[in-house]
């Protein structure tokens, strides 16, 4: 029955691809494993440590090859058709430390390993990506990297990348347009274009896709999210100067479905509907697999006070996607990747009507194509790695960004961006005074974007190309390893290469305690950024963003120092990281007004500023009493000043100025709790905290321009779950709560027509009702 729901389910979801059913693998319900004469296999059992229970569907995964299985309803699990030679295996399962054992594989014999999973409730051994572009121990990693995962996607009932981020250190997430909803990430304070987001570590994520980026990825397609915090640019090229978010996507690990429903209304007001489905399949030798997902998001105009005018705009988004991967032999391994999005978002007032017959609309309708192809090769005991990936992702965006039922309001953007690379990684049993772990690779990526805006006279071509190598070392001592690395880009808008250097030292003397001291540099392009590519209305009137003749790339010094302890107290398993960061900004982009084009439109002229930086200190704590109680929270405690103050706007004459950066407050937190009084249930409480902010406020529905002192925000969300097991091992959980019980949003919202729909801050949502379901094996 379950063979058969899975494939009906990839069938619903890729009509136009046929499998074959005989050629997938569903564990068995035996209670032991076959008795295999024959070598080349590794065959094992997984048990919880004290109470010796099964633990079924525990992840196995091959770190050599890359890929793995799933146990069974029994625990059991079996790898067939290895290469003679040593392997090491990872085996993680939800609420369990995840352990790791080197076996040998003989062509004689086969190979039988058992696993005693400890109980833990605090996820910390994850394996990363992003500190070095290398699978490693998260806590062996050169720096600190936090995970977003299935867990908290589910705690705090996301939909999409942006209402996660919130809950991790040094994040906030904010909505920066009061028509459109145009969502940005800022990491320790820096807005978001200072941050590189990739997916599964590629940077093709373009400017025009950064606009909307976070609110079109839907959770159902990732698996975790990563998050490094500091100047990255060494590893991942240009924009990677507050931090790189790296999105990793489901792979096909074992036979697995769900499929999931959440209805949610805001206020009594609006509603919002999210439907997604998952499905993988893993073939019998493990020599290929397939995961597609696919999810549809409806959400209603939202109107807060009663204006007529949209605080959150109407939304309608379908995606689809699939990763897959094929085997040739045990030595390397082709991945195939391809994702699709269909969205229609529309803010202002007058949804019945055409764009241009409505006082104010922001309208965009994106067609995003993307996809991937990679191939690793290992050779000498997978002591030696060449990895070779190319990637593309292409945008057309039709949009209305228009004012006074303006008719000539309506452009036409056409955005193409491909990355192409090939990286090698070697290990050295001994490179001068310790074992050491080489990477090194070239990368060239180019963007081609053509955004036309007859309204506001804009017909902007923008031809970027970056051609990169990197290299890296790292060495591994007992205490210490210290990882030494640099990259070199080339971009066209600058005359002269750029060098980005990094130095990691970690200090471990247990696995208890690490220590990090980090030093990392980052740039910015003298280039068209995600903000440049939405059109805000002021006042009735159009802003347009333009960039000075004579702009130079921003450049970052990044410090950090770190310090993580994890440890028993009592019944309770903690864990606490405090971290301090300094980064310095040279050449800084500030925006400053120029007067008005041939339109009536006002111009705001990016230019370079003296310098800026950012300082302060991120706590991360957690707190698990088994499975019963498990407590998350973070805080941030930062500066972000400029080093002189900076011209921001003109009123009578008058150049008002500030030092301290706006819509960046000096503190604020997040938390987490979910606990599970009895079995199959349980209560998760999260929230956030905002503190005070400057916002700039521009003229329109207010006489004059102004910078407003923001009041402080605390939302708080509750959900409940419940979980019945059904037939067959399927399982339906039910699930109901409230988002920002109290409400806390915005009370000085601008109203009308003239409204200047960026001066919008706080929560991102209102109060809101949900309930949803999920089906899944």
């Amino acid at each position: 029955m379950m063979k058969k729901l899975i494939i009906s389910l990839i069938i619903a979801m890729i009509s136009a691809t046929t499998l074959c059913a005989a050629e997938v693998h569903v564990p068995t319900e035996e209670q032991a494993m076959p008795n295999v004469k024959k070598g080349g296999i590794i065959s094992g059992h997984v048990i919880e440590k004290g109470s010796e229970e099964d633990i079924p569907y525990a992840n196995i995964y091959v770190s050599e090859i890359k890929n793995g299985t799933a146990t069974n309803e029994t625990g059991h699990f079996e790898l067939k058709n290895l290469a003679p030679g040593k392997y090491t295996l990872r085996v993680s399962a939800l609420g369990y430390r995840t352990q790791t054992k080197e076996v040998t594989v003989s062509k004689e014999y086969a190979t039988v390993v058992h696993f005693e999973m400890i109980a833990e409730a605090l996820e910390m051994e994850e394996v990363v990506v992003s500190a070095n572009r290398n699978e490693v121990n998260r806590r062996e990693a050169p720096v600190v990297v936090n995970i977003a995962g299935p867990k908290l996607i589910e705690t705090v009932n996301s939909t999409d990348l942006a209402k996660t981020l919130n809950y991790l250190p040094g994040l906030r997430v904010e909505n920066n347009c009061q028509n459109c909803g145009f969502p940005q990430v800022r990491i320790n304070g820096l807005e978001g274009p200072y941050s590189q987001i990739l997916i599964n570590s590629r940077p093709v994520v373009s400017a025009l896709s950064g606009v909307y980026g976070l609110e079109q990825i839907p959770v159902n397609m990732i698996e975790r999210v990563e998050v490094v915090r500091g100047g990255g640019s060494a590893l991942f090229g240009a924009n990677a100067v507050g931090g790189t978010i790296n999105i990793i996507t489901k792979d096909p690990i074992n036979n697995s479905f769900k499929i999931s429903s959440n209805f949610a209304n805001m206020n009594g007001d609006a509603w919002e509907q999210y439907m997604g489905a998952n499905a993988s399949l893993v073939s019998k030798d493990n020599s290929y697999g397939i995961a597609v997902y696919e999810s549809y998001r409806n959400r209603n105009a939202y109107d807060h006070d009663g204006d007529g005018f949209s605080e959150l705009g109407k939304l309608n988004m379908n995606t689809f996607g699939l990763r897959t991967y094929y085997r040739p032999n045990h030595s390397s391994r082709i991945n195939l990747e391809y994702h699709t999005t269909n969205e229609t978002r529309r803010g202002g007032n007058k949804f019945d009507l055409q764009p241009h017959e409505s006082d104010i609309t922001e309208q965009t309708k994106h067609i995003i194509n993307s996809g991937g192809v990679s191939y690793d090769k290992f050779w000498n005991e997978y002591k030696h790695k060449l990895s070779v990936y190319g990637y593309v992702q292409h945008i057309d965006r039709n949009s209305y960004y228009g004012a006074q039922r303006d008719p000539n309001a309506y452009g036409k953007t056409d955005d193409l961006t491909w990355v192409t690379g090939a990286t090698y990684t070697g290990n050295m049993d001994k490179c001068f005074f310790s074992p050491a772990t080489f990477t090194g690779g070239l990368e060239y990526q180019e963007n081609k974007l053509h955004d036309i805006m007859t309204g506001y006279n804009r017909d902007m071509q923008q031809n970027v190309r970056i051609a990169s190598m990197f290299v890296q070392n790292e060495w591994n001592m007992n205490l210490f390893s210290l990882l030494v690395g640099a990259r070199m880009d080339k971009h066209n808008l600058i005359d002269d290469p750029i060098l980005s250097p990094r130095v990691n030292l970690l200090f471990k003397p247990n696995d208890n305690l690490q220590a990090r001291l980090t030093y990392s540099t980052g740039f910015r392009a003298p280039q068209a950024y995600d903000e440049d590519l939405h059109v805000t209305a002021v006042g009735g009137e159009g802003v347009q963003i333009t960039l000075a003749d004579n702009l130079k790339e921003e450049r970052s010094n990044s410090f950090s120092g770190s310090i993580d302890w994890t440890t028993q107290l009592g019944h309770w398993q903690s864990n606490i990281l405090l971290e301090g960061f300094y980064t310095g900004l040279d050449d800084v982009f500030v925006l400053e007004d120029i007067g008005e084009n041939a339109e009536g439109f006002v111009l705001k002229e990016r230019r370079n500023g003296s310098g800026a930086k950012v300082y302060g200190l991120n706590l991360e704590a957690k707190f698990a009493h088994g499975k019963d109680v498990v407590l998350q929270m973070g805080a941030t405690a930062q500066r972000s000043r400029y080093n002189r103050p900076e011209v921001w706007t003109e009123v009578d004459g008058v150049e008002l100025t500030t030092r301290r950066m706006p819509r960046t407050p000096d503190f604020y937190a997040y938390m987490t709790l979910t606990t599970s009084p009895f079995k199959n249930f349980e209560a998760s409480l999260s929230g956030t905290y905002t503190g005070e902010m400057i916002v700039p406020h521009y003229a329109g529905y207010i006489e004059k321009d102004c910078m407003e002192n923001t009041p402080d925000f605390f939302d708080i969300n509750l959900k409940l779950n419940y979980t019945f097991v059904l037939r067959d091992h399927i399982k339906l959980q039910l699930n109901t709560g409230v988002q920002n019980i109290f409400d806390s949003f915005q009370k000085d919202l601008d109203k009308g027509e003239f409204r200047d729909s960026g001066y919008f801050y706080g929560p991102t949502q209102p109060r809101t009702f949900f309930i949803g379901l999920n089906i899944m094996n």
